[in-house]
This record gives structure tokens, sequence and C-alpha cells, in this order.
């Protein structure tokens, strides 16, 4: 099963939406109160519906993540003549945050975690750990998204072409940390952006603090192209 962590934004917000249904909210509650797995047979008389009714929802909370499965035999037992394995469900252990605009506020505590535990390692100011430790987590996600504009995208900064072939960031991932402690949290944001450019091999992109209402912080200038003297 995929991670949570690795989903897109529809396909969380898919299922959470798969609760929306009172039955399927009410089959996902008696999996999570159980405390361990069920089957399908405990489910169904739990909640005096039919067990291909239970079959069915509890199917598409697995298939919407909510929910793991495993299989094995009721009794215990193994080797010949135990009988089949039934099919048992419990809660997901991944967690699934769906916020609208987007936002990646678990992303910002592991930057100023790391950062924190790199200064305490070095003895270097704070704010030198902010901003070495977000530079190499963006490269990492410019490297592993192939592009700077593919990054954004991905990590919910909403970007918008502009006419001179530059970007501006529509959303922030950090708008509350921002409002909250602007200086600090912009900061470490241009860095994660200048290092996402440098592992997307972009880094003739540039990347600046240019705060302006109702958009993030940063904004991406079109690569400057020297002029020639001939």
């Amino acid at each position: 099963m995929e991670d949570m962590e690795d989903l897109s934004q529809q396909q969380k917000v898919t299922a959470v939406a798969s609760i929306g249904d009172p039955l399927r909210r009410s089959l996902f509650e008696f999996v999570t109160r159980s405390g361990t797995a069920v089957d399908r047979d405990e489910a169904a008389t739990a909640l005096g519906i039919p067990r291909g009714t239970a079959a069915f929802h509890l199917e598409r909370l697995a298939e919407s993540g909510l929910l793991e499965t495993e299989f094995r035999r009721r009794s215990g037992k193994t080797g010949p003549g135990a009988g089949r394995p039934a099919k048992f469900y419990r809660r997901a252990s991944t967690e699934i945050v769906v916020s609208v605009p987007e936002r990646h506020y678990d992303l910002a505590a592991e930057l100023l975690s790391s950062a924190i535990e790199e200064a305490e390692r070095t003895g270097d100011p704070i704010g030198e750990a902010i901003e070495r430790v977000s530079t190499e987590f963006g490269r990492r996600l410019g490297t592993e998204a192939g592009s700077l504009e593919q990054m954004l995208e991905a990590t919910g900064y909403e970007p918008l072409a502009t006419d001179d072939g530059g970007l501006i960031l529509a959303n922030c991932p950090f708008h509350r940390l921002a409002q909250w402690h602007t200086a600090t949290i912009c900061a470490a944001n241009a860095a994660l952006l200048r290092g996402a450019a440098q592992g997307a091999d972009e880094s003739a992109r540039v990347v600046r603090l240019e705060p302006r209402d109702g958009h993030c912080c940063v904004q991406v200038r079109a690569p400057i192209v020297e002029k020639s003297n001939g």
C-alpha cells in the first residue's frame, strides 16, 4: 500500500471523503475502537448489516488507505485442515492531513527540527543552520522532482507563469507559520526553493524573497541572459 506521505492532495481528499458515507464511517469507527484487527463477520454482526455489505465498505476503506489488511486463520492453527485464512482489517498506522489550500507544516517542522540539531552539533548560529538544512533538503526535492516547477506543484506552491518567463507562487505551504514567524520561515522557504532549483539543475533561475499580498513571499524570476557584446 502506498504511504500517505506519498499520496497526492487529490488522493488524500478522496480518502477523507470516503468516510462521508454514514455506514462507512460507522465501520471505520468500529474498527478503530476495536483496538485489534477485525474480520468481515465481526463488523457485520456489530453493525447489524449483511456480511456482503460490510465486506464492500471495508474494501473501499482499505483501498482509500484508511484501513490496513492482513490474512490469518481465526483458529490460529496452521497446516492442513486449519481452514482458509480470513481477511482482517485494522486502522492504518499512517495519518492523513488535508488542508485547502494545501499546507505542509510537517515539512516546516522537519526543517526547523533538523536545523536545531545541526546548530547544536556544529555550534553555528541557528539562522545559518536553517539556511544550510533548508537548501540541502530543497536540493533533494528538486532532484527527485526533475524540474523546479514540478517540485513546486508537488509541494503545494501553486506556481503561475508570468509573461516574462518567471513564476509567481500563489500559495504558501507554511502560511500560518509565516504570519507568526515571518523572518525565520520566509528565510527557510527561500533557501528551500534555491536548493530545489539547484537540485533540478535550474540554478540560472533567480529565486528571491519578494513578498506580495495573497502570495508566497518567494518569487522565481526567469534566468538571467547575458547580452553579448557582438
